[in-house]
């Protein structure tokens, strides 16, 4: 797909994938997708697509821009040939498709606690679970494919062992339930920080507020930035700040991360379009 403005230049064509109908928890996907393409258009000619039906139109586009197209545990089939696809055509693809945080599932965060990272304590077989602290009262149990907090459950940590070694090594992982003060999250475009929020009220997850990131915020959310390796590409670092003030890391979202723009200043909004604009603009080149 290629057009032209009036003046005959030809404009980069730009395909959107997202799942507007997508109900998510405290947060309206469409709502953000919505703003994000019309500002887009400003530079690009721009076409919205439901994730299923991305693999069979990606050779009009010049970039397919991936944004909040849901969990893509609930469309696996879709996900797995737009991926085929785009790989056989040399698809530029935003967030580029090597990715090794959420893009690539969450045993990052296994590979992380066993390189002695500052992330959330985490395993995947009952042979480790002597490696987590033995003080919670509670674990998380989690899909290692999961998203949005799909199969996410509270258990003893008898139930933590019983769960392991009843399903297929390495599908599920267990944390300890950390008791934290609030989560923050560090948004990037490319390697460069945009802003950060956080949720004062630990039960209220997506009521999020501007927060001043410190110097040593930024420091450890950069750390998972350089770890990451993305030369382009919008990611969040999600952190808790436990009850002695430290952070560890919650997780890297690196495939569709949910920016909350509505919980910005306009100033911080208009500065990360800018910088999204000219990031994806340069993929078309």
């Amino acid at each position: 797909m290629t057009a032209a403005s009036p003046a005959g230049a030809r404009r980069p064509s730009l395909l959107l994938v997202t799942d507007l109908a997508y109900e998510a928890r405290g947060r309206r996907y469409c709502d953000e997708d919505i703003y994000l393409s019309s500002r887009l258009r400003e530079a690009f000619d721009v076409a919205l697509c439901h994730p299923r039906d991305a693999a069979a139109l990606l050779t009009g586009f010049d970039t397919v821009l991936v944004r909040n197209s849901g969990p893509v545990l609930h469309y696996w089939e879709a996900y797995d040939a737009f991926l085929l696809r785009a790989r056989e055509l040399g698809t530029a693809v935003y967030n580029p498709l090597e990715g090794r945080g959420d893009m690539a599932g969450k045993e990052y965060l296994v590979e992380m606690t066993a390189a002695g990272l500052p992330v959330i304590p985490t395993v995947d077989r009952a042979a480790d679970l002597a490696e987590l602290p033995d003080v919670a009262a509670r674990y998380v149990v989690k899909p290692k494919l999961g998203a949005d907090s799909v199969g996410l459950r509270f258990v003893t940590a008898a139930e933590a062992r019983a769960e392991l070694e009843a399903v297929a090594e390495g599908s599920l992982l267990v944390q300890p339930r950390i008791d934290f003060r609030h989560e923050v999250s560090f948004y990037f475009v490319d390697h460069d920080f945009q802003y950060a929020l956080y949720a004062p009220d630990p039960e209220r997850r997506w009521v999020l507020e501007p927060y001043a990131a410190s110097a040593e915020d930024l420091e450890f959310a950069r750390r998972f930035i350089a770890w990451n390796t993305l030369d382009h590409g919008i990611q969040r670092v999600d952190a808790c700040r436990t009850a002695d003030g430290a952070l560890l890391l919650v997780e890297l979202e690196d495939l569709n991360p949910y920016l909350s723009l509505d919980r910005v200043g306009e100033d911080v909004r208009e500065a990360f379009v800018a910088r999204l604009t000219t990031s994806i603009a340069s993929l078309s080149r």
